[in-house]
């Protein structure tokens, strides 16, 4: 590909659903101190984007990588397997976003790019050492943000037995701020990593990287683009997490964005490509199982599972199609 505009298409392309990635997993960031009336939903979006932002600053590129040449072959790579991976990741993002379930945006994205490679060349441009952690965290991640949060809930149950309700109250209502900064930072330094990684190997495959690297400029670009989305907010969602899984308060609240933004960090560090999702979903579980498990709503737990299971499968169907047709219209592809 000697033409400039179709890697810049597909770099739109790649803004635009990291924009929608922001959109979406906005409600990881904001629902549980919406839900608890600590912040107002305006200020909450803010709060959240400008950490999703600062993140660029910090712990580096290691997902990126991971994402960009870890998974799938680069030499099974052309531009129209990012560009119908992309559409695949976007088409299941927007699906969940009008039903309001909050699944994972990042493991669309390695469904989408996966089936698209493998629509290319067969199974072989799959690199299956690169899956391994991404598909065990698949069900880790949700388990350790239930642990930990259920873990931190009869912790701070105990120290504070004797202390007054509205002393308690008003403490973690402070604590909740840094809390949702630290899911928004995590989901920055995190989520943005991935969008860095397509954007670099769609600049690698038309040849105007000489090695895969990352350069400055697309960090910030993912950064920004992934704030603008959170700060429009998927208020569906928001719904979803913040008041139909369970009834939160700033002392729950801060137990499960505490335990998620603990399993997000080290996992980015890592390299570990993860899913913020699972992670604020299963905090938001632990408060139920350590507290009163009828206090969850189970059917809606479930549901919610049941499209994380989709997920990977639906946009790798969606993304093999799409491959599928712009080969039949460009042989070439």
């Amino acid at each position: 590909m000697t033409t400039l505009w179709f890697p810049v298409l597909i770099i739109l392309v790649a803004l635009t659903f990291d924009f929608l990635n922001g959109f979406h997993d906005s409600a990881n960031s904001i629902a549980t101190v919406v839900s608890t009336r600590v912040l107002s939903p305006m200020v909450a979006v803010a709060w959240a984007a400008f950490f999703n932002f600062v993140a660029a600053f910090t712990l580096g590129t290691a997902v990126a990588k991971t994402m960009g040449k870890g998974m799938v072959r680069l030499e099974d790579v052309n531009l129209y397997v990012i560009l119908a991976g992309l559409i695949g990741a976007i088409f299941w993002d927007i699906v969940t976003w009008y039903f309001g379930l909050p699944v994972s945006s990042s493991h669309a994205l390695i469904g989408g790019y996966a089936g698209a490679a493998v629509a290319k060349a067969g199974w072989g441009a799959i690199i299956p050492g690169g899956w391994t952690y991404t598909l065990v965290f698949i069900v880790l991640s949700p388990v350790i943000g239930l642990l930990i949060s259920a873990t931190l809930l009869v912790s701070f149950s105990w120290v504070f037995r004797n202390a007054a309700p509205l002393r308690v109250d008003r403490l973690f209502r402070r604590l909740q701020l840094l809390s949702a900064a630290a899911v928004s930072f995590a989901h920055g330094s995190n989520d943005a990593q991935k969008t860095m990684g397509i954007v670099a190997g769609t600049l690698y495959t038309a040849h105007l990287l000489k090695t895969f690297t990352i350069p400055f400029w697309v960090v910030l670009m993912a950064h920004a683009a992934i704030a603008l989305g959170t700060l429009f907010g998927g208020w569906r969602i928001v719904k979803t997490m913040g008041m139909k899984i369970t009834k939160l308060k700033p002392f729950g609240g801060f137990c499960a964005e505490a335990a998620a933004a603990t399993s997000i960090l080290g996992t980015a560090i890592a390299g570990i490509p993860v899913s913020t999702t699972h992670a604020i979903s299963g905090g938001i579980m632990g408060l139920g199982v350590a507290g009163n498990l009828s206090a969850v709503r189970w059917g809606v737990a479930g549901r919610i599972v049941w499209a994380w299971v989709l997920t990977i499968p639906v946009a790798a169907t969606v993304s093999a199609f799409c491959f599928l047709v712009i080969h039949y219209f460009v042989p070439a592809a």
